[in-house]
């Protein structure tokens, strides 16, 4: 078979749970220009991103700050932090 065929889907890990899954199959968080964290739900827009699984196990480790600012590089705030908690739960199908 010929190697040059053989497309490999890209992984990312989750900073949740630690475990490396389809790019495809999480929920990408990206830092914006203005410095504030924001969910982006089709992986496009510009910034440093981190990925976090779609359960809410992992959202609740993975909003840690923490586990977060150390992804990101760069301090986030309380506010953000629940903002990002509540967008979470409708993605997740919670609210």
């Amino acid at each position: 078979m010929n190697k040059a065929l053989i497309k490999k889907k890209p992984q990312r890990t989750c900073v949740g749970c630690h475990q490396v899954q389809d790019k495809k199959e999480l929920l990408r968080l990206v830092l914006t220009a203005y410095n504030k964290v924001e969910i982006d739900p089709n992986g496009k827009k510009a910034g440093r991103g981190t990925y976090l699984c779609r359960n809410q196990g992992c959202w609740q480790k993975g909003l840690n700050a923490r586990n977060l600012e150390r992804a990101l590089k760069i301090k986030v705030n309380q506010q953000n932090i629940e903002e990002l908690a509540k967008e979470g739960r409708l993605y997740l199908g919670q609210e």
